[in-house]
């Protein structure tokens, strides 16, 4: 079966920075819904649309086209007395963007009675490298399809 429109997409993928250093590998295959559902990176998608399991690719990604450009609105400085005791360096935070919405925070750094969040992703501001391999395809359910992604081994539980 062909990659389309409202199929459910098994892939492998390793994530590398522009040098080749690794960053991520897929330890388990990754399930998504192919079709414009925001699942995975649209570019990704483009890639494999209309491919079939078994193929392999290495996509070059400048950083707009992965995770974004870094936006510096995005860093607040907060007194760590507003913190609860044991917040550390990695940790993440629920908070509200500039805008009002939900955004997570990542802890960056604790100086003194200061705690730098950062609401970027992680990786964001950064060319990658994505190697993919297509492990399967499959037409995705109506009920996958109603909610706009993957049910089952490797996808959404509800």
């Amino acid at each position: 079966m062909k990659i389309e429109k409202d199929t459910a997409v098994t892939l492998r993928f390793k994530v590398s920075d522009a040098q080749g250093k690794r960053i991520e590998e897929s330890a388990e295959p990754m399930v998504y819904l192919h079709g414009g559902y925001g699942n995975t990176l649209p570019k990704i998608e483009e890639a494999l649309q209309g491919q079939e399991p078994g193929f392999e690719t290495v996509l070059a990604l400048q950083a707009e086209d992965a995770f974004g450009l870094r936006d510096e609105s995005l860093v607040r400085t907060i007194p760590r007395s507003q913190f609860p005791a044991g917040v550390k360096v990695g940790g993440q935070l629920e908070g509200r963007g500039s805008d009002g919405r939900e955004q997570i925070f990542n802890v960056s750094k604790i100086k003194g009675d200061i705690v730098l969040l950062d609401g970027n992703h992680p990786l964001a501001g950064k060319a990658l490298r994505f190697s993919l391999k297509v492990m399967d395809v499959r037409q995705a359910s109506a009920e996958e399809i109603a909610h706009q992604h993957v049910h089952g081994e490797h996808g959404h539980q509800h």
